[in-house]
């Protein structure tokens, strides 16, 4: 059986430089396309695109709500199959107006991909977020050994994430330049940062955990007294491996260059959590931690405005609608805080609310 179709590489890699040049897609993405592609092809025997046929996405979406996800042993996520499904479909719209394919595909084929309005419920379903507490997140930094160079850089980078929030690629991609520890901020510089939708925004540190700022400036001040290095160098630099006395592979320092991926960060909070006996939460449900928190401030708008830029978000319903749902507990106990309502005026009434939601925090 062939395992590819020169034809079909040709034209894949134009839709990936149409993705990249024309849709601005990042390599990511562009990946995931391709990793969607490679399925397709696997299923019809690399099949020339020119001989698509409406009964070959009909099939593959049938083999793939049977696959089995490799490491959970259970079949794949809705959410999973419609993404699959959704790169296919807009590949074969893309080359359906293409030169040399139009006599052969017709636009509307593409639509064979679509999962069913039940399986297309269930894939945007939003299941609720576990999310740390900040005393979970104090207790993990607590924990944290400090001993070496490394346990160190381990124990800044999840104090960093505690007060600033940061995404995971932008953890892996900070220079000791971005940071300003006398002015209590960070620049999410885009043009050296990782950062979502390329986006450049100040974080100030926010004031959620006792000791984590001194945790951070710590580091800042290890890296540019004691080992000099500079603006370029990394704020939590890769991990340096050198031959050890047994031949093999093992951490020798710090390396003179950040985490070309985010892999490494998550294990570091992996580990971190698990050295505390709890649940392993990864650095983007941080992010839901510092909103949560928020909402129990009775901040004003223009402070919860401020709470939502310090995040990157340039809109505040982008904040409360991708990060500030009501975790069901204290849903339910707000709903019957409204039943006691009847003796208490409006101002009342939100006071003893806030003092509820703060309680169950």
């Amino acid at each position: 059986m062939a395992k590819h179709n020169a034809a079909n590489e040709r034209v894949k890699r134009d839709y990936f430089a149409f993705l990249r040049e024309a849709k601005g897609r990042d390599m990511a993405t562009i990946d995931r396309v391709a990793q969607s592609l490679a399925k397709f092809e696997t299923s019809t025997r690399h099949k020339d695109f020119k001989r698509f046929h409406k009964e070959q996405a009909v099939a593959f979406k049938k083999r793939l709500g049977e696959a089995i996800n490799a490491k959970s042993g259970e079949r794949l996520s809705k959410a999973t199959v419609q993404s699959t499904l959704r790169d296919l479909k807009a590949f074969f719209e893309w080359l359906s107006r293409e030169p040399g394919y139009r006599s052969h595909l017709s636009y509307s084929d593409a639509d064979y991909f679509n999962l069913s309005e039940k399986d297309t419920a269930i894939a945007r379903a939003k299941r609720e977020k576990r999310v740390p507490s900040l005393e979970q997140v104090r207790r993990v930094l607590e924990v944290m050994p400090a001993g070496t160079l490394l346990e160190r850089r381990d124990r800044a980078l999840v104090a960093f994430a505690t007060i600033t929030g940061a995404r995971v690629n932008a953890l892996a991609s900070f220079r000791l330049e971005h940071v300003d520890i006398a002015g209590g901020f960070v620049e999410h510089d885009a043009r050296t940062v990782r950062t979502k939708f390329a986006k450049t925004f100040r974080t100030y540190f926010m004031p959620v955990c006792e000791g984590a700022l001194e945790i951070v400036a710590d580091w800042v001040r290890e890296l540019r007294s004691d080992h000099l290095w500079g603006p370029a160098d990394p704020l939590f630099p890769a991990t340096a491996m050198g031959i050890g006395d047994d031949g093999g592979f093992q951490p020798t320092g710090l390396a003179r260059h950040g985490w070309a991926s985010t892999g490494p960060v998550r294990d570091v909070f992996r580990k971190a959590f698990e050295a505390a006996d709890l649940p392993y939460y990864n650095p983007h449900t941080f992010r839901d931690m510092l909103v949560r928190h928020a909402m129990t401030l009775n901040l004003s708008v223009m402070e919860m405005k401020a709470w939502s830029q310090n995040l990157g978000h340039s809109d505040l319903m982008t904040t409360f609608t991708s990060y500030g749902n009501v975790p069901t507990h204290q849903q339910g106990e707000l709903i019957h805080a409204t039943g006691q309502s009847d003796e208490l005026d409006d101002r009342a009434l939100m006071a003893a609310l806030q003092r509820r939601l703060g309680k169950a925090a």
